[in-house]
């Protein structure tokens, strides 16, 4: 059994599987990009629910998902995060179909340092020398792109607000990671139906409409949302904080990748000053997570003193 604020193998397993989903994920939905976003975004409701219902009559928790549907206080909490990854995916499944792919990159790697800057704001975390110094980074790499595009990167500000938001949130979800996420799509499946019905009144719908590859692609939606975030809950049990804070880099990265060379997207002059901005402040911000956690560790291998 792995001890507290120790790594284990089946954690990391689990967690590097649902980067590496994550990272290829644009691949998938640049597939589904001639659908709307909010068809997209209504599929992946729904066809998500079989995979999580699964999942937890599998791990014999259905109990918690009964009495989280019973209390009203964790019903008001889950609509909150329910309506924040909602907006974080539909704000995803836009950028790739719009070409945004590198700002999608940028705005899940500013994320883990929009999430301390919270912490300080929100909780009263001291943020260390480090931490400001790589806030302060990235504040000024979102300035050269806004700059340089004359706005914001609307995409890259959204998925940060929006997942940092919902990270924040879902902690305060007093409910298991597995049933939470179930709840959220539950709560979402009742708009997601609806806008459903209305695309096939319509005659807009894609779904069992001619083009067979189509219903395929937004069938396995919900496989694509729902088994990374899975793997991500249980891998992140299993792991250090420290250790979760440099595998989150991997996704970000493998969308970067995927959006210059697969995608072609411009990588000009001033993403060319931003992004490396952003992987400085990244790489302070982890050397500062790592020096921590090897304090803390060392802090709990030393020996109580003995009494005279």
């Amino acid at each position: 059994m792995t001890k507290p604020n120790e790594d284990s193998p089946r954690g990391f397993a689990f967690a590097m599987s649902a980067y590496l989903l994550w990272g290829f994920l644009p691949i998938y939905m640049k597939a589904v990009s001639h659908i709307s976003p909010a068809e997209v975004i209504a599929h992946r409701v729904i066809w998500s629910i079989p995979v999580a219902g699964l999942v937890l009559v599998i791990m014999g928790r259905t109990r918690d998902l009964r009495v989280a549907l019973m209390t009203p206080r964790m019903l008001a909490m889950g609509f909150v995060t329910a309506a924040l990854i909602s907006v974080n995916w539909g704000v995803y499944v836009w950028s790739i179909a719009t070409g945004h792919t590198l700002d999608a990159a940028l705005g899940y790697y500013i994320n883990p340092l929009f999430s301390v800057f919270l912490g300080a704001i929100l909780l009263g975390e001291r943020l260390t020398r480090a931490q400001l110094v790589a806030i302060l980074l990235a504040a000024a790499a979102v300035a050269v792109l806004t700059f340089d595009a004359g706005k914001l990167p609307f995409a890259a500000i959204a998925l940060t607000l929006s997942w940092g938001f919902y990270a924040f949130f879902k902690k305060w979800l007093p409910i298991g990671p597995n049933q939470g996420f179930m709840l959220e799509v539950l709560l979402l499946a009742i708009p997601a139906l609806m806008l459903i019905g209305y695309l096939v009144a319509t005659g807009e719908n894609h779904f069992f409409v001619g083009n067979t590859q189509d219903t395929l692609l937004l069938l396995g939606c919900g496989v694509v949302t729902a088994v990374p975030l899975l793997f991500y809950a249980n891998g992140a049990k299993l792991l250090r904080l420290s250790t979760i804070g440099i595998l989150q880099y991997v996704a970000p990265t493998m969308i970067f990748l995927v959006a210059v060379f697969l995608f072609g997207e411009e990588f000009g002059r001033a993403r060319m000053i931003a992004f490396p901005m952003i992987w400085l402040a990244l790489v302070i911000y982890s050397a500062s997570l790592l020096r921590e956690s090897r304090k803390g560790r060392k802090a709990r291998e030393k020996p109580a003193p003995c009494d005279a």
